[in-house]
């Protein structure tokens, strides 16, 4: 199967970007149904396995073997910083290696490399090769994923297959191979206790090295899955027009160099109005979730409920957030998807302005509820969009793009928040009579609110505008 940009009925697509659904169960049993995608579902479990047990045994790492007050306070931002880093700076270079070459070798390569790294880091048992070797892991970890996310569309027998597998994804990365990697880690680090073991036959750090060991063996499990069961990889990416460009000539598609293929990425974003409206609205969306993450702790404070408060507010978002995920199947068989994205981008800058004027925690923990089911809904749906409307030559550098936005603008937010909330300080309002104390954290949230309400208004006029050239387009070409 190849998704591309222009409506295909005979593959399930009505014209409008909506695709008949089934109840999001049946989809996910459907999906599964398909060898090859359950073959590389099952090798995403073992990858993100380790990518949490690693993170886990790192973060210990770094605590006992950190030799100054200094470096026990960083020991988990810096192993945190370390892991982050790389898809800030290469997630672009990554998306030209998996549209370039053949995705399999690239995933290969960079499991048998993040083995290495792993096994190099329990040996070597050093402060700063933890911070060096996990960046380095990283940067692997920055390959392997655009090159995975690109492949799985071509894996599908239909385009609205699409986000069933999508959700089978973030239901492995960000679910089950958490509490795998949890279990793990503590299995490991605590057979010394449970089996009695005597302090000389492990040092001080001898189990968590271990957990180390197991996580690179996950890897070269990975390694040699991809290799021998999942063939389906092996083929390149289909060349293919990029959207909007339907007219050009043909030596317009990419060239066989890194340079032309990033040349033809810029060209690709500002010909297509759909994938524009989807990063914008992605970017609005991420620097308000950021900035509400960044003044979560204070402004719990100001509802006068504590710490508590804070623990409940990141509780209704994940809340939210999973509602949103499970329920954006059943709402794209009633409207668009481009139409849904903007929907639920509004939608959750709209109910942030409630909390940014919310007078109480309760008010609070409904509205955050709905505003993670908005951010739920707008990122599956842009991760929908990408697997079947972008082109297979170009979905490796999109995805790459995506996530590496995911990073950068929320990153940043969740930084400048706080200074924000800072240089704002208290304010006291007088209303209706009445004297009103009002925290930094409200008139941040609500300019965050009003940013993404913005974005997503405007990234539905953008990706409305692609489906009108597009059409445009096609009608000319017949």
């Amino acid at each position: 199967m190849r998704a591309s940009v222009d409506e295909d009925p005979a593959a399930g697509n009505d014209g409008a970007g909506r695709r008949p659904g089934r109840p999001a169960l049946a989809g996910a049993r459907e999906v599964l149904a398909i060898p090859a995608f359950r073959r590389l579902w099952m090798v995403t479990g073992l990858c993100s396995s380790a990518d949490w047990l690693a993170l886990a045994a790192f973060a210990a790492l770094a605590g006992t073997l950190a030799t100054s007050s200094a470096g026990l306070n960083y020991a988990f931002s810096g192993v945190l910083f370390a892991n982050l880093l790389p898809g800030l700076l290469f997630s672009p270079v990554a998306g030209l290696l998996a549209d370039r070459f053949d995705r399999r070798t690239v995933m290969a390569v960079a499991d048998l490399a993040r083995c290495a790294l792993l096994l190099s880091i329990a040996v070597v048992n050093s402060y700063w090769w933890i911070l060096v070797g996990g960046f380095l892991v990283q940067v692997a970890t920055t390959m392997w994923i655009p090159a995975k996310d690109a492949a799985v569309p071509g894996l599908l027998r239909r385009p609205d297959q699409v986000a069933p597998a999508a959700q089978l994804g973030l239901a492995m990365t960000y679910g089950l191979t958490i509490a795998v990697a949890g279990g793990l880690f503590t299995l490991i680090t605590g057979a010394g206790t449970v089996f009695g073991l005597p302090s000389h036959v492990l040092d001080m750090n001898g189990l968590t090295r271990l957990a180390v060991v197991v996580a690179a063996l996950f890897y070269l499990a990975s390694a040699v899955s991809i290799a021998t069961v999942l063939p389906e990889l092996a083929a390149r990416p289909t060349p293919a027009t990029p959207a909007g460009a339907a007219d050009r000539a043909p030596d317009a598609t990419p060239g066989p160099g890194l340079g032309a293929m990033l040349r033809d990425s810029v060209s690709y974003v500002r010909a297509s109005p759909l994938v524009r409206g989807l990063l914008i609205g992605m970017a609005g969306a991420l620097a308000a979730g950021g900035a509400v993450v960044g003044s979560a702790q204070t402004y719990a404070l100001s509802l006068r409920g504590g710490q508590a408060a804070f623990g409940l507010l990141l509780l209704a978002a994940f809340v939210g957030l999973v509602a949103g995920i499970l329920g954006t199947p059943r709402l794209a068989r009633r409207v668009t998807h481009e139409r849904l994205f903007g929907i639920a981008v509004v939608g959750a800058g709209n109910v942030l302005v409630v909390v940014a004027l919310s007078p109480h925690l309760a008010v609070s923990l409904a509205a955050v509820v709905a505003v993670g089911a908005g951010a739920g809904t707008a990122f599956l749906t842009g991760v929908t969009i990408i697997g079947s409307r972008v082109e297979d030559a170009m979905r490796g550098r999109v995805n790459a793009l995506y996530q590496s936005m995911l990073k950068v603008v929320l990153g940043c937010s969740v930084a400048l928040a706080p200074l924000l909330v800072t240089l704002i300080g208290q304010r006291r309002l007088h209303l209706w009579g009445e004297d009103f104390l009002v925290d930094g954290t409200r008139p941040v949230i609500l300019g965050a609110g009003l940013l993404a309400a913005l974005a997503g208004g405007l990234a539905y006029r953008r990706m409305r505008a692609g489906i009108a050239h597009s059409g445009e387009s096609a009608g000319q070409r017949r």
